[in-house]
């Protein structure tokens, strides 16, 4: 599959990843940042943002996808970056390029089956907007604020609410999709251990990054560092965007 991508920058490639609902602006705060001294590859993962819909929505599926991207680049060495579902990509990106990677940083995200739902209320949201003709962004908010009270989480989905090919408006998003492959998205096949260059950025308020999810960690990268940003949630990254930035610069810039 071919994913829609873009790049900025030069210099060592760096691989940027969103999460579920998301596309590759939802990391444009640290793409900014390191484009300066980066050459920088910001991705729509399959069923997201610009790139193709598609039935099959497996890690392994997302990871081969990626590095196409970035094997159509003529890239060799390059390092990952991957937040929440897209840090679980970059994870899996490791059996497959285990050679290739320089180092692999992944906010808020563990490699586990997370048992705990947290998305019927979005997908909810969508459906709703969905049933509904609807010909512009304040309309669709009026059906997802029926079931998603968040304003920030709200204005985050309609990042990817946009006028469709047909002429009418719709979610990019592959909606019947990632509710069919919602548990596939929460689980994890557990990867073979990689030691190569590994940071986990965990938000000190979020549930992502939990105490009894060490021993997976430590099982499966063996090598990796932690660092916690103080006083975020999920959305570290977009909450405190200088710290996260730095830390990520000088996880890259060590020796």
């Amino acid at each position: 599959m071919k994913l829609h991508y873009q790049v900025d920058g030069e210099g060592d490639v760096i691989v940027l990843i969103h999460g579920l609902f998301g596309s590759a602006d939802n990391l444009g705060l640290l793409a900014r940042s390191l484009k300066e001294q980066y050459k920088v590859i910001s991705v729509d993962l399959r069923n997201h943002g610009r790139s193709p819909h598609s039935d099959r929505f497996t890690y392994r599926d997302m990871a081969t996808d990626v590095l196409n991207v970035v094997d159509q680049l003529d890239i060799e060495r390059f390092s990952v970056i991957g937040h929440s579902m897209g840090g679980k990509v970059a994870m899996a990106m490791t059996e497959l390029a285990t050679t290739r990677l320089n180092h692999l940083m992944v906010l808020d995200m563990a490699p586990v089956h997370y048992q705990v739902h947290r998305h019927q209320n979005v997908f909810a949201g969508l459906r709703e907007v969905a049933s509904h003709p609807v010909s512009k962004r304040s309309e669709a908010e009026q059906y997802l604020a029926m079931h998603v009270v968040e304003p920030g989480v709200r204005q985050f989905l309609l990042k990817s609410f946009a006028k469709q090919e047909s002429g009418d408006y719709g979610w990019r998003f592959n909606v019947d999709g990632l509710i069919a492959n919602y548990d596939t998205i929460m689980g994890w096949p557990e990867v073979a251990p990689y030691a190569g260059k590994t940071l986990f950025i965990k938000g000190q308020n979020s549930e992502y990054i939990l105490p009894e999810h060490r021993e997976a960690i430590s099982r499966q990268f063996p090598n990796a560092k932690a660092h916690m940003v103080a006083n975020t949630g999920h959305w570290l990254h977009a909450e405190k965007p200088d710290t996260v930035n730095r830390i990520i610069l000088n996880f890259l810039q060590a020796a």
